[in-house]
């Protein structure tokens, strides 16, 4: 192509065949009242001189005779008639829909986890859409004497002013609703609704409309100590939550309640502590339990006796059974015959009395020691 003083008869895009480019710049600065001006579709010419953006043409073919560029005509004299060269910048823009304009943070954004209250370093990314709206005030605005604008220098023009408004935004947000950092990713549609609020009229300014907005993601990095802190603290949670549930499920199959589990582990400790285990019934009845506490341990008890194939050897009147104990007492409280040996009623729960092993004398109920000869119980 000719450059320096030749004449240039037609003017047409010649840059890169992509949507990469939103404004180009001919390379060609001399014509005449003849040279031939072709717009593709989408596209917008403007004739530029001194600083000003003068003359603009639709898509089409246009000859640059005086009566189709007034504005420039004014500023330089071009006489009417004939063919008299003069000399201007040609820029075309692109007025297609540009939809993936790429953002993201360069930097982490340290923000506080209102839910854990650790500062967190953020990193946020996304596209946007855009359309050029007035071509006029980009090149004014925006174009100065570079020779194009792409996407990517559109990114990089405003990441300082988007990625200000997204922290802002997001620690606005989180704050707002007590949202944590592990939750974030279900409020994005959110998110990218209001940053694109705030960030419109900032590109109205330049020409430019914003179409959509999306932020992609906001993360933290894996091996950040406070996230790792709080992904143990949650794991944690969920094993707890899961093992509440493991139970339930289990208590469900074997049909019994929460309550009745409560007994079992309030009599089976006890068992082993016989010498707290007055004050754990008591704890019982007093938690309004009572009596019922023997029917129901008494009819769980026995059913879990009778389906490990041990009920009736206990508490039949079988040689098998008398041979597994020497004889039968009574309950002091709900005298319900009871084998030699029991240490609760499984009637009323009543705790029974022991004997003492070196004597044989009845003990009271927590005796730590025999009142007859002394020996420690």
């Amino acid at each position: 192509m000719a450059l320096g003083m030749d004449i240039i008869k037609i003017i047409k895009y010649e840059g890169p065949n992509t949507n990469e480019v939103l404004v180009w710049k001919h390379p060609a600065e001399n014509f005449n009242t003849t040279s031939q001006l072709i717009v593709h579709e989408s596209q917008t010419a403007i004739l530029f001189r001194d600083g000003q953006a003068l003359d603009m043409f639709g898509p089409g073919r246009h000859t640059l005779e005086t009566e189709n560029i007034p504005l420039l005509r004014r500023i330089i004299n071009i006489p009417t008639g004939g063919k008299t060269p003069f000399r201007c910048e040609v820029y075309f823009i692109n007025k297609v829909d540009v939809l993936d304009v790429l953002w993201g943070t360069s930097q982490p954004m340290p923000i506080q986890d209102p839910v854990y209250h650790i500062i967190l370093p953020v990193r946020a990314n996304g596209q946007f859409g855009l359309h050029i709206t007035n071509s006029r005030q980009l090149l004014v605005r925006l174009i100065g004497t570079t020779s194009d604008l792409t996407k990517k220098r559109v990114a990089e023009l405003f990441r300082g002013i988007l990625m200000s408004k997204a922290k802002n935004l997001i620690a606005d947000l989180i704050t707002e609703n007590q949202i944590s950092f592990v939750e974030i990713h279900s409020h994005l549609n959110e998110i990218s609704d209001r940053i694109k609020e705030q960030v419109s009229p900032l590109y109205a300014d330049y020409g430019m409309e914003i179409i959509n907005f999306f932020v992609n993601s906001i993360s933290v990095p894996e091996n950040d100590p406070g996230y790792i802190q709080i992904r143990s603290a949650l794991a944690k949670a969920k094993e707890t939550e899961l093992l509440a549930k493991g139970e339930k499920a289990q208590m469900d199959i074997l049909g019994y309640n929460y309550q009745q589990k409560r007994t079992f582990d309030m009599l089976d400790k006890a068992a082993q502590n016989e010498g707290g285990g007055s004050g754990v019934i008591g704890a019982g009845i007093g938690m309004g339990m009572g009596v019922g506490i023997g029917n129901m341990v008494g009819s769980a008890v026995g059913n879990a006796m009778d389906s490990a194939g041990i009920g009736g050897a206990l508490f039949s009147d079988t040689p098998k059974a008398r041979s597994s104990y020497s004889g039968q007492i009574h309950c002091p409280s709900c005298r319900t015959l009871l084998p030699q040996g029991a240490r609760f009623c499984f009637e009323c729960g009543t705790k029974i009395a022991e004997k003492c092993p070196e004597c044989g004398a009845q003990l009271p109920s927590g005796a730590k020691f025999c009142l007859e000869c002394g020996k420690k119980i």
